[in-house]
């Protein structure tokens, strides 16, 4: 069994594109995230117009003699429909929590290109391994703030982001994943 050795720089560089693919999955999963809570507001708000004309027209309909009890039972089944809609939007401003995903991705973008120039560096030997580590460790603390202050993904958001990624493993990330995102300069396979 032969061993291969493995100095600071090739460590530290290792650790370094493990973080930064993270952090492309979570920078693609928050903004597909936003993509989804946006689309179902959108929805949302399309079925409380609708739901709403409906009413009316129901409303109106029961001054007819023909259709009054009808269209009374109808409204009545449209219009508790639409107050248990409504009833879920009051507290749920899916707008609002969208716009956060967006703000996160925002915020965990800058990181991404952080944590790709400090690839860069250590790489080009721009920068020493000591001053990476500490560059490194200061993107933690804030990569720690910004998933803080994150309104959190779901399941759904994450599978789109990794089919957007073309990437069939959860959260695994081999050399050949990550050189997807990397310039050719920054990758290890061909």
């Amino acid at each position: 069994m032969q061993v291969t050795t493995t100095n600071g720089s090739e460590i530290v560089e290792g650790q370094l594109r493990e973080c930064y693919g993270r952090v492309v999955y979570t920078h693609k999963t928050h903004e597909k995230c936003a993509d989804l809570l946006l689309d179902r507001h959108k929805l949302i708000k399309l079925l409380q117009v609708i739901l709403s004309a409906l009413v009316t027209g129901g409303i109106l309909a029961t001054l007819s003699e023909i259709w009054g009890t009808v269209a009374t039972v109808v409204s009545a089944i449209l219009s508790t429909a639409l107050l248990a809609l409504n009833a879920y939007t009051k507290d749920y401003d899916l707008g609002e929590i969208a716009q956060k995903h967006r703000q996160a991705s925002a915020d965990i973008w800058l990181l991404r290109e952080k944590y790709l120039n400090l690839l860069t560096d250590l790489r080009a030997g721009n920068a020493s391994v000591e001053k990476v580590c500490n560059a490194r460790d200061g993107l933690l603390s804030e990569l720690h703030a910004v998933y803080a202050g994150a309104p959190s993904t779901n399941y759904k958001a994450y599978k789109k982001a990794q089919e957007a990624l073309k990437s069939l493993e959860d959260m695994t990330l081999s050399d050949k994943e990550i050189d997807a995102f990397l310039p050719k300069e920054l990758k290890r396979t061909c």
